[in-house]
This record gives C-alpha cells, structure tokens and sequence, in this order.
C-alpha cells in the first residue's frame, strides 16, 4: 500500500511519516496543496493522511488559513482515487466554546459559530468539502478532531504545547502560565494518533468522524504536566503567574473517544508517564 502524508516533514508530520514509511507531500519536499498541478500526484496513492494546514489565529493570517486549510484540503481529495483512504487532521477547537462545561466533549456538541478564529473555521469548511468529495468520488473518509496531539522534537519545527513544556524545563526557562486558573487537556502520544489512522484505513467503514485524543485516562492540567517532568529530570520548573494573560477556551477539554473506541476499535495505548518518558 502506497501512503502520502501531506505536511510530512512537519511537527507531527514527520513521525507520522516515518510510521508509515510514506512519502511526503510538503513545501519543504517541493509540493503545495494549494498547487492545482502538483495535487495531481496524489492519485497514485492508496491512502493520504492529511496534516498540511496553516496556523494562524490573527485576523491578518484568515485568507491564508483559508487557502490552505479548506481550498488545499479540496484540491487534496477529489484527485484521490476511488476506493482510496482518506484522513483528515481537523482540530477540537472547531467547538470553540461550546465545549466549555463537558466533562467530556462528544461530537455532537455544536460547532456554531461563536467567535472561532479563521484557523478553526477554515478547517471545520475543510469537513465539509471532504463529506461532499469523498461520497462524490467514491473515496473512503475519515475525519479527526484532536485533541493535544505531542511529540519529540524535530529539525526545524517548532515544538507543540507539550513539548515546548518539555523542552522549557530541561533548559530552566521560565514558563508563562495564566495566573489563577489551571486548564486542562487529554493529551495523545503521536504513535498513537498514527495508530488511529492505521486502524481506520483497515477498517471497513466508508465515512468517520471523530474526536481522537487521550481520553479521560490521559486527562492532565498544564501544571501536573510541569511537575511530572520536573520529577523525571529532577528539575524544578520555572512557573510565571501572568495576570490577564488569556485564558485558554476551553478551560477544561477531554475528548470523549467512545465513537472512536466503538467502530475502529482503537484507544490509546502511551500512558502519560511513558509518552513524556519518550519525549524526553
């Protein structure tokens, strides 16, 4: 089986790669999805996993999210072949606030509109040109809202929330964290993100969405992640209080993976402790 990760040389992108021993699809390997001629190559493979996106939540960065993120995603699946797999790298943060107050948050909590920025709303267009392509073209789909996805480090990309964490820690820089409040996020080892992509492309089913992150198990607050690694390297973090430093929405997100867990029949395998352990 033939397999293209767009994005593949990015943060997630490159172990996502390297799991799947795929070919990349990237500004960085010479290819653009915004490039109408050169998506015409994806029609050779049998599966694509779909990272490449642009993040910018400045109003300044809205006509390039929208580029990349709902036109690129286009032009990406309807040159896919018929009966090829699909996977599609959508965000939680397309509920925006309406995920405030769940213990856990499903997906059918709404994904109005309610002030999400560009980013988030270019990649919930980005769903919807993906339900019409994939029945259209006969292509098998599978839609991922994730949750806090992390990984190691990598040449030339800039760390995600975890390992930025991780990495602030080991070389005693200060972290910045809003004073008052401790918010919370499942977080998902990015082997196990991969593994979900591997259980839908050998699945059966012919359209899913999901939200894919750790799970109330891997449920943990910015400052518990702090204070696990400290433990770990036997290195006090450097905790900065910031009054009226905004605070994250929403406070508390913990995917609910039950779907998920249900018709794939994945869950997460990287406990907390170990994925920092590797991280490190």
């Amino acid at each position: 089986m033939k397999v293209l990760v767009t994005g593949g040389s990015g943060y997630l992108g490159t172990f996502v790669r390297q799991f799947f021993v795929a070919d990349d699809f990237s500004r960085r390997s010479g290819f653009d999805v915004r490039d109408e001629q050169a998506v015409e190559r994806i029609a050779e493979y049998d599966a694509v996993i779909h990272l490449a996106a642009h993040f910018d939540k400045h109003p300044d960065g809205a006509a390039e999210c929208f580029r990349t993120n709902a036109t690129g995603t286009a032009n990406v699946i309807r040159n896919m072949k018929q009966g090829a797999a699909f996977i599609y790298a959508s965000t939680k943060d397309v509920y925006g606030s309406h995920a405030n107050g769940f213990e856990e948050v499903a997906e059918d909590t709404s994904t109005d509109y309610c002030g999400q920025s560009a980013f988030e709303w270019s990649k919930l267009i980005g769903e919807r040109y993906i339900e019409y392509y994939a029945r259209k073209h006969n292509i098998r789909a599978c839609i991922f809202r994730l949750s806090t996805v992390y990984a190691r480090t990598s040449p030339d990309n800039a760390p995600g929330l975890v390992t930025h964490y991780v990495e602030s820690i080991k070389h005693r820089e200060p972290i910045r964290l809003p004073a008052g409040v401790d918010p919370v996020r499942d977080i998902l080892y990015v082997d196990d993100f991969s593994r979900a992509c591997q259980f839908f492309i050998g699945s059966r089913i012919e359209f899913g969405l999901y939200n894919l992150g750790g799970g109330p198990a891997n449920a943990v607050t910015l400052r518990d992640i702090l204070k696990r690694v400290g433990a770990m390297i036997d290195i006090e973090p450097v905790i900065e209080e910031v009054s009226g430093a905004p605070i994250p929405v929403p406070l508390r997100y913990v995917s609910n993976i039950s779907r998920v867990s249900t018709e794939l029949g994945w869950r997460p395998w990287i406990g907390i402790d170990d994925g920092l352990r590797t991280i490190l």
